[in-house]
């Protein structure tokens, strides 16, 4: 336990890290001569724009509810939809301090009291996973189709950097060497579960692993798959209109086209990926993508990072009300509840 713990604070210390070093790297790569640029950005913005971002995303975290209340209904479970949205933004909340922690207290508190079990809503969250990565996908696709000349070129270049070995070639020996991983892994994997089967870890783990994969097949059997796919589609066209409205933050960005917002969307949602709640990346990756539109760099970054703050703020304020409503909500239900007639 101490150990996982350590392993814990370590791995965000490790992400936090690297926020911080994008951040400054990110200031570092403005030139003096343009910190006034930078300021008079950030001093002339539009922060009542928060507001409606504020609204967008809410609606966008309301669907995400929705769709994951969905999700369980083919399991046989049916939380209210109070507990289900607080249970998302705590989660949120958590992932602000550690990286998918927000994923497992999700579960934890749906499974403390819509009694729901812990190892099944793992599942529908690994199958939530799986279509945000392909809307991501899409995103990506969308955005090569509207702004093909410059994805194409900015994304083949960050993938090569990424893959080049000490010359200027693609490293295939990489290449080869993470496959070898993969297979092997695989193979290890697949020997313990059926020559150790009788352990009771083992079993732990496999039954783990069956709930899991009940609940990514759950998707198969949703019954109102219109509301499902519709949600999906909502969740991601408000994260959109919310990063096309967020442009209007500051004068160097007003105005930007929805294609362009397409692009900063699918670049920026990397950065949330890859630091704890999108610290420094984020803001990185949206100034890059709006360098290649046009936009001086310290305009980009200055934006990307009120974008950023706003979603912040609204995972803060909301995580914060959740925390404080949800047991006085429970507590509130449970009442109602037990005061009910008995019809039987």
């Amino acid at each position: 336990m101490l150990k996982r713990r350590i392993l814990n604070i370590f791995k965000y210390l490790l992400f936090l890290g690297l926020g911080v070093f994008l951040v400054w790297w990110s200031f570092s790569q403005i030139p003096d001569e343009k910190w006034a640029d930078f300021k008079k950005a950030f001093s002339t913005a539009r922060y009542w724009l928060i507001g409606p971002v504020f609204f967008i995303l809410m609606i966008s975290h309301l669907l995400r509810s929705y769709r994951w209340k969905i999700l369980m209904q083919p399991l046989g479970y049916n939380p209210s939809f109070a507990n289900t949205f607080f249970a998302v933004m705590i989660g949120y909340f958590a992932n602000l301090a550690i990286p998918r922690l927000g994923e497992v207290l999700k579960c934890t508190i749906l499974a403390k009291y819509e009694k729901i079990p812990a190892d099944k809503l793992v599942g529908t969250i690994v199958a939530e996973r799986a279509f945000d990565v392909v809307s991501l996908l899409i995103c990506f696709i969308l955005a090569l189709l509207v702004q093909y000349e410059i994805i194409a070129d900015y994304g083949s270049k960050t993938i090569s950097q990424l893959l080049r070995g000490k010359g200027d070639s693609i490293s295939w020996e990489l290449l080869i060497y993470i496959s070898i991983i993969v297979v092997a892994v695989i193979l290890v994997l697949r020997f313990v579960f059926k020559k150790f089967q009788h352990i009771k870890l083992v079993q732990l783990i496999r039954k783990t692993a069956k709930g899991i994969l009940e609940g990514i097949l759950s998707v198969r059997h949703v019954k109102n798959k219109t509301a499902f796919f519709a949600s999906s589609i909502g969740i991601w066209a408000m994260y959109l209109i919310g990063t096309w409205v967020g442009f209007y933050g500051t004068l160097g960005t007003s105005g930007l086209s929805i294609n362009v917002a397409v692009s900063s969307l699918a670049f920026a949602s990397i950065g949330m990926i890859i630091t704890p709640g999108g610290i420094g990346a984020y803001a990185l990756f949206m100034a890059n993508i709006l360098v290649l539109n046009g936009i001086p760099f310290e305009l980009g970054f200055a934006n990307g990072t009120l974008q950023w703050f706003a979603q912040f703020l609204i995972i803060i304020i909301m995580g914060f009300i959740s925390l404080t409503l949800l047991p006085y909500y429970n507590k509130k239900k449970t009442v109602n509840e037990k005061s009910r007639p008995d019809t039987q």
